[in-house]
Order: C-alpha cells, then sequence, then structure tokens
C-alpha cells in the first residue's frame, strides 16, 4: 500500500504565478497590520500551515488561529488542536464554521484579538493613544474559507467565495467597524511538500486544484489513508464490507458497484467513483473526520527533522566539492 502513495504523492505539486505575487504582498504588508489571523482547516491543522507563514511572519506579530470547518472535523480532535495552539506564545485559537452567526463570531474574534494585542495596547495607552484600531492580515492556503469568514464578519459578501482553490487573486482592505480593520490576502501554498503526506492531505480537502489531479489516485490515497484510521466509515457510507487487507482498487471497485457506476464492458467506473467518492468525503457525508490525528505531531517534526538534517549534509558535500574543485 505504501507503494501506492508514493506514487500518487509525487505529482502533488501545486503554485501557480499569483502564489508568488502574494508571498511578495505579505512581506510589504506585514509592517503595517498588528495581528495576523491564520484560517486553518480543522480536518488538518498541521498541514493547512503554511511553513512560508513562520519565514514571513515568525515572531513579528501575534497571531490568531482560525480552525474553520469544524463542522467537518471531529469534534474531540478539534478541542485538543485549539488546546495545542493555545499553549504557543503570543497565540490564541478559536473553532469556527460557515453556520456561526455575526455576532457570535465577532464577540469571539475581539477577545482573542483584545488578548494578544493586549501589551501594545498598553503601551500606546501609557503615551496618551486610547482609542485603537486593530489592524490584521488574514491569509491561509487556498479554499481554506477566507473569503467566507470574512463575508460572515462582515455580515454581506464582500470576499469572492468558491469551492475551488484559487478564487482569491488580490488584496483588499475590509473595515469592519472604528475597532477593526482587515486585509484579505489571496490562498497561498509553498513550492514544494517535502513531507508527501501533506500533499496528500492538501488535495483530499480542496486546497490544491482538482484539474491538476487524478480523482482515481486521490480516492485511493484517501482510502488507503482511512483503512488504517477509521475504516467503519466507508463500510457505513457504501454499504460494502472489505478486509484491511484488501488492496485500495479492489475496495474503490466494490464502491462503483455499489452505486452501479460501470464503463462499457461492465468495468466498475473508477474515475467517476473516486470523484464522488472526494466531494462526498469534503461535503461531510462519510462523517466527522479529521486526518491529522494529535499523535501524528511527534512522528510529522521527526520526519522534517530528518529531512533538514539530509538537506543540511547534501549542503555541505555540494560545498566541499565545490571548494575541491576551485583548488
Amino acid at each position: 500500500m505504501n507503494e501506492i502513495r508514493e506514487v500518487i504523492y509525487m505529482h502533488v505539486q501545486w503554485f501557480p504565478g499569483h502564489m508568488a505575487k502574494t508571498k511578495r504582498m505579505i512581506q510589504e504588508q506585514i509592517k503595517l497590520v498588528d495581528v495576523v489571523i491564520e484560517i486553518v482547516d480543522a480536518r488538518l491543522p498541521i498541514s493547512s500551515r503554511n511553513p512560508l507563514l513562520e519565514q514571513l511572519v515568525g515572531g513579528k506579530k501575534p497571531r490568531v488561529v482560525i480552525l474553520n470547518k469544524e463542522d467537518l472535523a471531529d469534534p474531540q480532535r478539534t478541542a485538543y488542536w485549539v488546546n495545542y495552539f493555545n499553549q504557543q506564545s503570543e497565540c490564541k485559537a478559536l473553532s469556527f464554521n460557515a453556520t456561526v452567526g455575526k455576532k457570535q463570531l465577532i464577540a469571539k474574534l475581539k477577545e482573542a484579538l483584545m488578548e494578544v494585542t493586549a501589551e501594545k495596547r498598553e503601551r500606546m495607552a501609557k503615551k496618551g493613544i486610547r482609542k485603537q484600531t486593530i489592524r490584521c492580515m488574514i491569509v491561509g492556503i487556498p479554499n481554506v474559507g477566507k473569503s467566507t469568514f470574512i463575508n460572515i464578519l462582515v455580515g454581506k459578501k464582500v470576499a469572492q467565495t468558491g469551492d475551488k482553490a484559487g478564487v482569491t487573486r488580490g488584496k483588499q482592505w475590509i473595515r469592519l467597524d472604528d475597532d477593526l480593520e482587515l486585509l484579505d490576502t489571496p490562498g497561498i501554498l509553498w513550492p514544494k511538500f517535502e513531507d508527501p503526506e501533506v500533499g496528500f492531505r492538501l488535495a483530499a480537502t480542496g486546497a490544491i486544484n482538482d484539474d491538476i489531479l487524478d480523482p482515481e489516485n486521490m480516492a485511493l490515497a484517501f482510502i488507503n489513508h482511512m483503512v488504517a484510521r477509521d475504516p467503519e466509515c466507508i463500510k457505513k457510507r457504501y454499504q460494502i464490507e472489505f478486509d484491511s487487507i484488501d488492496e485500495p482498487h479492489e475496495i474503490l471497485a466494490k464502491i462503483a458497484i455499489a452505486r452501479g457506476f460501470k464503463k462499457k464492458g461492465d468495468e466498475p467506473d473508477l474515475e467517476r467513483t473516486g470523484k464522488i467518492m472526494m466531494d462526498e468525503f469534503r461535503g461531510g457525508k462519510l462523517g466527522k473526520i479529521t486526518l491529522e490525528l494529535p499523535e501524528d505531531i511527534d512522528d510529522m517534526l521527526e520526519k522534517k527533522a530528518a529531512r533538514e538534517a539530509e538537506k543540511a549534509l547534501l549542503d555541505k558535500e555540494r560545498k566541499r566539492a565545490y571548494n575541491k574543485k576551485k583548488k
């Protein structure tokens, strides 16, 4: 099964030109804001955090992390992730979904913003500046729900939304009231997914443009993941039975037959089945599923450290070879 996943992951890379432009824009605008509001997907709170933002923001600005689409994620795991982010310095986390009302969302957000900007507001008050507008930059990966979040805050459609990744293309300042201004930015990924599992999770939740993905392969990777984590959600949704040793393509074929999706010659239509399966996962029809578990953090950190160590060793060897050649 691991071989199947590696083949799928190798092709999950997407960094169109407008994202490079967004990166430069964030670098230029970060000095104008007080807080960075980072929208992440509650189903993959770590993989949906852009490592580029750490380079661009780092410890320069306090952060409010919004775990969006909480209605699609496992509520117990969402509560864990909120607590995880709240334990980080200069960071406050909230969970959110599109059914939350405007008043409730504004109240929760302003409370979080007041908390992370307390020190700055105190310094400004000592200088005699009492009335302070908090300026926030909203950032996140494509299709994570930034525009929906803004539209609910404002109470009308001021940011374009869509199910397809890459809808928002330009920045815009939005004044919520006398206390709060928001800078909406386009969704941004990073040039290369070093961890293939991160690429899979982002693709599964719609952060990567579906036009560059193979729906059959995507569904095979998803089945592979869920058989190891929660096979019952697939069995229940599609009314099929399978064993943990069954190959993903065999399970996908069973789903196709159960749904009556066939091609000419009575062959199961795996491509159509794969597309529908991923649409149903994204729409919550397979249940409340969180792709990243709390215990995954240590494993992800170990893999990252191993990749960085390997890269450092390669860089050292290249430098040694270059210096030897110069002599």
